[in-house]
């Protein structure tokens, strides 16, 4: 054993001589390591040369609170504390400064990484408007009835973006991202024109939701493909972080816009054209859309994040004519064909595939709640509380609870198992659309109340009274929101957490299913509505509800239940 005091003057010696090993010019050029042997933290030396002796002294402190420490040890912390060649990550700052600094370091980024933040915007929010309004256009303007109407949206429509994402990626990579932006934004243009000028079920259909799945489909690969390439190490957590968020604001504008649009009425003519109400909010979508092409010219071919800075990669400036162009797709689809079948070959002979499998088709019942937000629920809304009822401002407070609860949801509970916690998620989600299921009466009450009077006068803007299922319905969401924050994150996690070692992608990419399941779950909504809640004659929507509550149920309760047989210990995590 050795002194506090011995201690300290090696490393004195060691890191403040600039006759020492390090000569000093170490010092002032790169940052050096000084190994607390107490508690195991990293100190960094700073570039600056006043700053060498405080360094030495929080080395020497942090030393000294331990009683007991051993020659070999030291000789350890001395041993690598002399090694500049070693890459050295940064010291994490606590506190205000840590978080501040968690958004610092997108200071200097690459205007590519900005402007696919507003991408992502303009994306989504585009994509939600068109979302919430398919339904109601399908029904209104093409005269659909609510089960076909349903049917095609959620065994059609949405079931074909899942389908064309998966092929998405490929293409990507075989393309380019600044191709596919151009490519997917200019399918949707077209499609959404489509959308907009046609009242002719089958044109509208061939031509316009179908191609547009295609165009939707291309930009969610790419978007998290350009979030990755255009951040450096250090600037992809927040990154991500950003890009959830911007999902978030973009679905909460769409909200606003999808109420406001159809609360202003407006009645115009274009040339004879008279465009409905739904038209015009296919029209909004269509602007959005076609705001992306000069965003999208602003992104340089070939940039690329690098932690020495940018760089243009010129091998990708230049990609070939045309003809190769479209041959590379026809290529990459059939090689992803063929990579998606050699995948499930794989996965079927492995034990822990299935009970993912099963694991997945419980999650879907979740999400076929989520999704009913998009498919169902206006049209409750409108038929339940008038046409201008606000059922996207409602719908947003989905949104605004996640974008804050979160991570807040997501520190506090790291260290608990994900099965665990998709459980407890999908129990309070379930618990929350029970809500929707109760007497309106019961909260007949609470509409009087100072919270119910700002939800409806301040919040969403109602004059006069306000109807209970205002209350019921902000409620639900709350509830649900929380549910969410709590199992939808841990998801995904917990496929890659079971994840045969050098599998996790392929058991990653597993993770589309629930949203499939969900689709197919939620396509059955139009026969819901036209049983308990029909455009004339008598509704009973607190059955509808309960159904949907019973539905969401099977989750929690079904993982539960079989535990023991499709639940696979996590690495890392205690049972």
């Amino acid at each position: 054993m050795i002194s506090r005091r011995s201690i300290g003057e090696s490393i004195s010696k060691i890191c403040c001589d600039r006759r020492g090993p390090l000569k000093g010019r170490h010092l002032e050029q790169s940052p050096i390591r000084l190994a607390s042997l107490a508690q195991g933290k990293l100190h960094e030396v700073e570039r600056f040369p006043w700053n060498q002796l405080k360094g030495c002294a929080v080395g020497f402190l942090d030393f000294a609170r331990d009683d007991s420490l051993s020659s070999t040890a030291v000789s350890e912390a001395v041993e690598e504390a002399i090694v500049p060649e070693e890459p050295v990550p940064p010291v994490v700052a606590g506190g205000l400064r840590g978080f501040i600094a968690k958004f610092t370091v997108l200071k200097g980024a690459q205007r590519e990484l900005w402007l696919t933040f507003l991408i992502k915007f303009f994306i989504y929010t585009a994509y939600s408007v068109t979302n919430k309004t398919m339904v109601l256009w399908l029904s209104k303007d093409l005269g659909f009835s609510d089960q076909a109407s349903g049917a095609l949206v959620g065994w059609v429509w949405a079931p074909a973006m899942t389908v064309f994402t998966l092929l998405a990626g490929s293409i990507t990579d075989a393309i380019g991202l600044r191709r596919t932006f151009f490519l997917g934004v200019a399918i949707c243009t077209v499609a959404r024109s489509v959308m907009v000028v046609t009242t002719i079920p089958s044109l509208a259909l061939a031509c316009g939701v179908l191609p547009l799945a295609v165009g939707e489909a291309l930009g969610t690969p790419v978007l998290l493909a350009a979030t990755r390439r255009y951040s450096t190490t250090a600037q992809r957590s927040i990154s991500f972080s950003i890009i959830y968020s911007v999902m978030n604001i973009g679905y909460v504008a769409a909200g606003y816009l999808f109420d406001y649009v159809r609360q202003l009425n407006l009645h115009v003519s274009l040339f004879g054209f008279e465009p409905t109400a739904y038209q015009q909010l296919f029209i909004v979508s269509l602007i959005f859309e076609i705001v992306l092409f000069p965003v999208i010219y602003f992104v340089r071919r070939g940039a690329e994040a690098s932690n020495g800075g940018p760089v243009i990669d010129e091998s990708s400036r230049n990609r070939g004519t045309a003809s190769s162009f479209w041959s590379g797709i026809g290529a990459t689809v059939r090689k992803s064909a063929m990579d998606t079948a050699h995948l499930f070959r794989r996965l079927v002979s492995q034990s822990a595939f299935y009970r993912l499998l099963v694991f997945f088709l419980f999650i879907g019942f979740i999400k076929a709640i989520f999704l009913q937000m998009d498919y169902v629920f206006p049209k409750f809304g409108i038929r339940e509380l008038g046409f201008n009822a606000p059922v996207g401002k409602l719908a947003a407070i989905n949104a605004i609870i996640i974008i804050f609860l979160v991570p807040i949801v997501g520190a506090l509970t790291q260290k608990f198992a994900s099965y665990r916690m998709v459980v407890i998620g999908g129990a309070i989600c379930a618990a929350g659309v029970f809500i929707m299921a109760l007497p309106t009466q019961w909260f007949q009450p609470a509409t009087n109340s100072l919270i119910g009077q700002w939800l409806g006068h301040g919040y969403l803007g109602l004059h006069g009274d306000i109807h209970p299922y205002y209350i019921m319905s902000a409620l639900y969401l709350a509830v649900f929101s929380i549910g969410e924050s709590f199992y939808s994150p841990r998801v995904y996690e917990y496929a890659a957490a079971i994840a045969p070692p050098g599998q996790e992608a392929s058991y990653g990419s597993l993770a589309y299913l629930p949203f499939l399941v969900g689709k197919i779950l939620v396509g059955t909504g139009g026969w819901l509505l036209a049983a308990f809640v029909p455009e004339h004659g008598p509704r009973h929507p607190a059955t509808m509800w309960l159904i949907f509550a019973l539905a969401a149920s099977v989750a929690p309760i079904g993982l539960i239940a079989l535990r023991r047989y499709i639940r696979v210990p996590e690495a890392g995590r205690p049972d």
